[in-house]
């Protein structure tokens, strides 16, 4: 089992993308990369907590690679816009990603760069690569979101 946290908007639609890809064993959405401890919604919505909304994802390397993971991350969002997502626009829908270890930043900077080099976005990419934070679970509410409220708000969608 290894664990991925990503950033890239807000997160309802970010767990449902990846929920459904093969080998993803668990999600959770929460908050990280801020400086409350313990924040709670209310408070990370204001901006002012530091935190972006973020996924926290176990997955099975056998079946799935950080690598191919990361090339989902970069479909299902616009990581070419700073601190925004469709609608959703403030620090914490910034697109980012938290590495585990230097393994997972070699590969994180290497997806970045193809990223950038293949054309597909015509900005650049703004993505932020850095070292694991402390992540915090959002309220209940928030898990599984789009599976309880099948109509509830996405911006989210994988992109060729």
């Amino acid at each position: 089992m290894e664990k991925a946290l990503f950033g890239a908007g807000c997160f309802w639609g970010v767990e449902e993308i990846i929920r459904k890809i093969p080998g993803i064993l668990k999600t959770e959405v929460g908050y990280a990369g801020g400086h409350t401890d313990k924040p709670t919604y209310n408070q990370v919505k204001t901006g002012e907590t530091g935190h972006a909304e973020v996924i926290y994802i176990e997955f099975d390397e056998t079946v799935l690679s950080y690598r191919d993971l990361l090339h989902y991350f970069f479909r299902l969002h616009n990581p070419t816009t700073l601190n925004r997502q469709e609608n959703d626009i403030g620090s914490q829908y910034r697109s980012v990603i938290f590495c585990a270890d230097e393994k997972q930043k070699e590969t994180a900077l290497e997806i970045k760069i193809e990223v950038e080099l293949s054309k597909k976005w015509r900005d650049p990419i703004v993505t932020i690569i850095q070292d694991w934070a402390p992540f915090f679970s959002a309220e209940d509410y928030h898990q599984d979101y789009l599976q309880k409220n099948p109509t509830g708000y996405n911006c989210h969608y994988l992109r060729d």
